[in-house]
């Protein structure tokens, strides 16, 4: 139940087929997803900005943004970054 926690979940979907959701989607490669979950991708992306969807999958995910602004700011900013032993 989201009201309890104060945080509405995201969306797993981040492959929706809107050209302009491409723009502001992040892959993230490189990814130790047996350490990494869910929860920790968005808490290291969520202060580029609004994350509408995130998907983990073997060694790597995607981010959603609402805009093309802030994923330009999470590549930016995450690039090379190490997160459990790994540069993403």
């Amino acid at each position: 139940d989201p009201t309890m926690t104060g945080k509405t979940q995201t969306s797993n979907v981040t492959n929706k087929n809107d050209p302009k959701s491409i723009n502001s989607r992040v892959f993230i490669g490189n990814l130790n997803t047996a350490i990494v979950k869910k929860g920790d991708i968005e808490a290291i992306f969520a202060k580029y900005g609004k994350i509408v969807g995130c998907s983990v999958h073997k060694g790597y995910a995607f981010v959603q943004y609402m805009s093309e602004r802030h994923a330009r700011a999470a590549v930016a900013g995450e690039n090379a970054r190490i997160i459990a032993g790994q540069p993403l």
